[in-house]
């Protein structure tokens, strides 16, 4: 029983300080940026499927909405 809280307290420290630690860190990576010259090829992909979601939404709602009166086969 003993045991047991003190294996709770320790994760618990543990778990409280981690972040503590890992701020307290020094950094010694220097970020590099790198240019590209070229242009992506799928630049306009979004908008193609944005257009195309749009379309199939619009299909869905005219679809749910219309008036069909369909009787069944069976009486």
């Amino acid at each position: 029983m003993i045991a047991k809280k003190i294996l709770i307290s320790a994760t618990a420290a543990t778990m409280a300080f981690a972040p503590v630690a890992a701020s307290a860190a020094p950094v010694a990576v220097e970020r590099q940026t790198a240019t590209s010259e070229e242009t992506s090829e799928l630049g306009g992909a979004g908008l193609i499927i944005a257009i195309l979601a749009g379309l199939a939404v619009i299909g869905g709602i005219i679809a749910a909405a219309s008036d069909d009166d369909d009787t069944p086969v069976s009486v």
